[in-house]
């Protein structure tokens, strides 16, 4: 009996391993969950959980607590350093990126949004930015009306807000915490609702020091890291910029 059960996770790991070579889960991508396996293959979640492990010991999948089972890929490392579009980091990874554009309106500056920007009005961009065809991040600007008032949904769908406001940018603060998804941004991501994700507040300012630019990025933790370099040797360990949240 146990000889039998040994070949039979065995076989389903075959079988998995022969549909992730086929490319019915591309890299990255969410494994369906082990119930699901469990019914379409007909044995426990025991056994599936076994398959699954041994693909995991050859670098073929890997799982994070409240995520489930994914393909193993490359973590996408997003240094923090210098003033960069989504756009650019995924192409130096070699990867395609691409954007698909949600919402854009000009509308009333939530009251966060206000305290920031310094304006009642601005143009709110919603959209989603894919990596090789696949979603990556769930992407929030906010700019003034009068920078915007030029920019059509066209444009933004091709172009990042660096590229088309047309001002000399000082530089950007960026603030980035963890969170769980809700539903709708996990539809649109791709991942299950309550899946671990980081959460990256940017706010851009021009040469002057003014904010121009306000963005939330919203990515599924088991894609991204963010990297800091950190040049010179403090007498503190803790990690440089560490705020306790309150």
């Amino acid at each position: 009996m146990r000889q039998v059960r040994t070949i039979r996770y065995r076989d389903i790991a075959d079988d998995l391993r022969r549909r992730l070579d086929a490319g019915e889960f591309a890299a990255g991508r969410l494994l369906p969950s082990e119930s699901e396996l469990s019914g379409g293959y007909d044995v426990s979640r025991v056994t599936i959980r076994k398959a699954l492990e041994l693909l995991r010991a050859e670098g073929r999948v890997d799982s994070r607590q409240g995520l489930g089972w994914f393909v193993a890929a490359a973590t996408f490392r997003q240094p923090l350093a210098r003033l960069n579009t989504l756009e650019s980091q995924l192409e130096k990874s070699g990867q395609r990126s691409d954007r698909r554009i949600l919402d854009f309106a000009f509308t009333a500056a939530p009251p966060r949004v206000q305290a920031v920007l310094g304006v009642t009005s601005v143009l709110k961009v919603r959209r989603i930015n894919l990596a090789d065809g696949h979603p990556f991040a769930l992407v929030t600007v906010w700019c003034p009306e009068q920078l915007g008032a030029h920019l059509s949904r066209v444009q933004v769908e091709k172009k990042s807000f660096y590229d088309l406001l047309g001002i000399d940018l000082g530089g950007a603060v960026q603030t980035i915490g963890a969170a769980a998804t809700d539903p709708t941004d996990a539809e649109l991501l791709e991942i299950p609702p309550g899946s671990p994700v980081l959460v990256c507040q940017r706010i851009t300012s021009d040469a002057a020091g003014t904010p121009v630019l306000m963005s939330e990025y919203v990515f599924p933790a088991h894609r991204t890291e963010f990297i800091v370099d950190l040049p010179h040797v403090e007498s503190s360990i803790a990690p440089s910029g560490l705020r306790l949240v309150e």
